[in-house]
């Protein structure tokens, strides 16, 4: 609890995966995937309760080894075509009343505690509704374009950008996948954490930001993780 609000932390765990089989409890650095996530929830300051929803009971038993509350996830809300936002739904609707619902996905596993508190004290200071975190882009996208199919580049560059060195560009951010945090109610009535207003970003830095979607994504946690942790 935070200034007399409540905040629920919801990890949804899919058993399956096609890019990378089983990923949420692979052994990254001596445990599985999942509970650095896990441990991360449990160590805020402020997140009341953590609670892991999946369809697997490998991923499930593994969440209760290290204290997470768990819910089994119907299978209808485990298939390629579900939203992440059906399953919150469902863990809200079997779960007591929270003012806010935190999502840590369990592909973030750098992200920690801090994070988490620093982005729930950034809520409360902006009187938000919803804060998701960010990183600053590795590239600015003003060097980026698409390309016809010939491959011809003669109006790949703005005239404005060409010959202006990277530092000199405006800075671009991308969401990171590692935090979303959203008044309970806001949530519900939006169908998701972007909200339309009073909603604002919490800053991470890219060597925490890594987001675990393939093999190679899994090699680079693992680089960081020596290097972090």
């Amino acid at each position: 609890m935070f200034l007399n609000k409540t905040y629920l932390a919801i990890i949804p765990a899919r058993g399956g995966s096609k890019r990378l089989p089983r990923k949420n409890i692979l052994d990254l650095n001596g445990k599985p995937l999942i509970t650095w996530t896990i441990e991360a929830g449990m160590k805020s300051k402020y997140i009341d309760k953590v609670v892991v929803s999946s369809d697997d009971d490998e991923i499930l038993n593994k969440s209760k080894e290290y204290g997470s509350k768990t819910i089994k996830r119907p299978n209808e809300l485990a298939t390629d075509t579900s939203t992440t936002f059906d399953t919150i739904k469902h863990t809200i609707e079997n779960m007591e009343e929270y003012d806010y619902i935190v999502l840590l996905q369990p592909t973030s596993p750098l992200r920690n505690e801090k994070h988490i508190d620093e982005a729930i004290k950034l809520l409360e200071e902006k009187q938000a509704d919803a804060v998701i975190s960010v990183c600053e882009l590795d590239h600015s996208l003003l060097w980026s374009n698409t390309l016809p199919e010939d491959k011809n580049m003669s109006n790949f560059l703005r005239n404005e950008v060409n010959n202006k060195r990277s530092q000199d560009l405006e800075i671009y951010y991308r969401i990171n996948g590692a935090l979303y945090i959203c008044k309970t109610e806001k949530l519900l009535e939006n169908k998701g954490f972007f909200l339309k207003e009073n909603i604002f970003s919490y800053i991470m830095e890219r060597k925490y930001s890594i987001d675990i979607d393939e093999k190679i994504d899994f090699q680079i946690a693992q680089l960081f993780m020596k290097e972090i942790v």
